[in-house]
Order: structure tokens, then sequence, then C-alpha cells
């Protein structure tokens, strides 16, 4: 009986409990490959855990009444400390079980990847004619950089080898060098209309190779990684200043079909694994 009351006394605490819980399970189920069947390009595992904790995050947001709120703030807080905790359960781009796993995922980003380079080769025709040589300078390798990468990404889904997996490391490292290159070449463009349009190119395109970057380290050894990162000569935090982490945001929830929320906290464990490995 105490439990019943416990659920009629405290509604909210008890929704979270359940959340929580279905947000556990599905990130177990989906660990082990079972996804229930799909749901739309996704699977009903992934979407009933978005959904878990899109309504998690809602509570733990859920203001208190007036006459209630004193005694509820450190509940409130608690409550917001296990909804991170619920997010981080389930990180799909830096937490792949398997190199088939992970490498199936890889190849999922690709079509966003040449999408956003495509973007990337139309933007210079939009700028004022003093930029467009200099983003065409910065985004000159985008082109062999993307099919590289994408031919090395398939390989390694038909064969998650040691040997496959350092090329996949040592393309994935080049573009991504790339990228932060074009990121500060971008910043030599005083015009304010094509610095916009030259940010917004690159920062799609650094997002996804962010994303497999963030993959190919979850698969890769200590000494490979530390290997990657001393190959990566202009660090993350030379661009951070031009790194637009409310778009990539947007661009990892639509991926993946689960709230912005959501990828933030990704994101954010993501940037924290990069910059421990020394990125």
């Amino acid at each position: 009986m105490n439990s019943i009351s416990n659920i009629w006394l405290h509604p909210k605490t008890s929704a979270a409990g359940v959340l929580i819980g279905v947000v556990t399970i599905a990130s177990v189920l989906a660990q082990h490959g079972i996804t229930l069947g799909a749901a739309g390009s996704g699977s009903v595992v992934t979407l009933v855990s978005g959904l878990a904790s899109a309504l998690l995050g809602l509570l733990a947001r859920d203001p208190a009444s007036s006459a209630d709120s004193a005694n509820s703030t450190g509940a409130t807080v608690k409550l917001g400390a296990w909804a991170l905790i619920a997010l981080l359960l389930q990180i799909p781009f830096v937490s792949g079980c398997s190199g088939t796993s992970v490498a199936q995922n890889i190849v999922n980003w690709t079509p966003a990847l040449q999408s956003a380079v495509a973007t990337a080769d139309s933007t210079a025709a939009l700028l004022a004619p003093a930029d467009a040589p200099i983003f065409a300078a910065a985004t000159a390798g985008f082109d062999s950089a993307s099919n590289l990468l994408v031919a090395q990404a398939k390989a390694y889904l038909a064969n998650p080898s040691a040997s496959v997996l350092a090329q996949l490391q040592a393309a994935v490292v080049a573009f991504e060098q790339q990228v932060n290159a074009a990121l500060l070449q971008a910043a030599r463009i005083t015009n304010p209309n094509s610095q916009k349009s030259v940010l917004n190119a690159i920062n799609a395109v650094a997002t996804v190779v962010l994303a497999i970057l963030a993959l190919v380290q979850s698969v890769s050894s200590k000494v490979a990684v530390a290997q990657m990162a001393a190959d990566s000569t202009i660090k993350l935090s030379a661009v951070k200043p031009y790194l637009d982490k409310e778009k990539a945001a947007a661009m990892i929830a639509n991926h993946y079909e689960e709230p912005v929320e959501m990828a933030r906290v990704q994101m954010e464990r993501a940037d924290l694994d990069t910059a421990q490995a020394g990125f």
C-alpha cells in the first residue's frame, strides 16, 4: 500500500522513475542490436527512448507552484540530475558497442556529408567577388576528402578489421584538419554576408566530420587515438569560436530523430572526449 500511496502523493517523481526505466531498457536493447521493428527511418526502440527522454526533460523543467516551491526545490534539482543521467545512457554517435554497428553508423552519416560538401561547392557563387577565391581555396580539398572518407567508411563496414580501421582513422583526421584550416581561412573574410554564408557551409561539413571522428574514436585503441590526436596539428580549440553549436545540435537531432536537448548532451560528451584525447 505504501508504494501505491507514494505514487499518488508524488506523481511527478513516479512518472520520472518510469521514464528513466524506459530509457535504460531502450539503451540496453539498442546496444544489443534489438530494434523491435522500424519506425519511420529509425527504429521503435530509438523512437520510444527519444520520446521518454523528451518527456523526462519536460518534467525536470516543470516549475513548482508558489505554495510548495520551498519544499520541492531539492526534488527538482535531483530530478534534473536524473534526467541528465538518462540522456547520457544513450549517445548514439559515440557509444557503438561493436565495430560493425559503428561502421554502419558512420556510413549512415555519409549522405549528409556529401550533401554538405555539395552545398559548400555551390556557396562560392553567393559570395562577394573578392571573397569567392578565398573560400574556393579554403574548401578545395573537400570533394576528394569526402569521397575518400565515404569509401573508407564503406570499406570498414564490409570489413571492420584493424588495417581498414587504420585507413579510416587517417582519412577522418585528414578531413578534420582540412575543415579546421578552412574555418581559420574563413575568418579572413570581412564581408559580413559572405562570412555568414561561408561559416554556414563549412559548419555543416564540420558537424558531420566531427560526428564521424567521434565514432571512429569510440572503436580505436588508446594508442591509435593518441596518434590521431598527434596528427591533428590544428586543434579544435583554435576553431571553436567559428563553430555553431546550435546548428550542429539541430543537424544531429535531425539525423538521429531525437530531441535537440539530447543532441546537445551528445555533443558535450563528444567535445569532452576529443579534448581529453588531445584533438
